[in-house]
């Protein structure tokens, strides 16, 4: 039953740092059209991209070692919700961001323990 709580961590984990390398690599990425495209140029340019992706990739290899994993998914999060948020506003195409939220609550809820001491301060 551990490994089970371990999973979404893992999963998460995994994710990101693949495909936070994968921008490092200079791999083609799928054409987006309208808002999306302006607004991911306009990220791309400015080097702000690039400065998520370091963090996803860090965040990620958190995820990964099992006495960092409350804490990456804490940080994750937002990255996360922006992603879903990003697929849902702009991009109007809902896509992996969604089930990213639910596999990143779902991770929170099962360390929920690793929290208890923030909450009851």
């Amino acid at each position: 039953m551990a490994i089970v709580k371990q999973i979404p961590a893992l999963l998460l984990g995994l994710l990101f740092v693949v495909f936070g390398a994968i921008f490092f690599l200079h791999l083609p990425m799928p054409p987006m059209d309208g808002d999306a495209a302006a607004f991911s140029g306009l990220l791309y340019k400015t080097g702000y991209l690039t400065i998520v992706k370091v963090l996803e990739v860090a965040i990620g290899i958190l995820l990964l070692v099992k006495p960092t994993r409350a804490l990456g998914l804490v940080l994750i999060a937002p990255i996360v919700v922006n992603i879903c948020l990003f697929e849902l506003l702009i991009a109007q195409k809902p896509g992996i961001g969604v089930a990213l939220v639910l596999v990143n609550a779902v991770g929170i809820f099962l360390a929920k323990e690793k929290y208890l001491g923030i909450i009851k301060s």
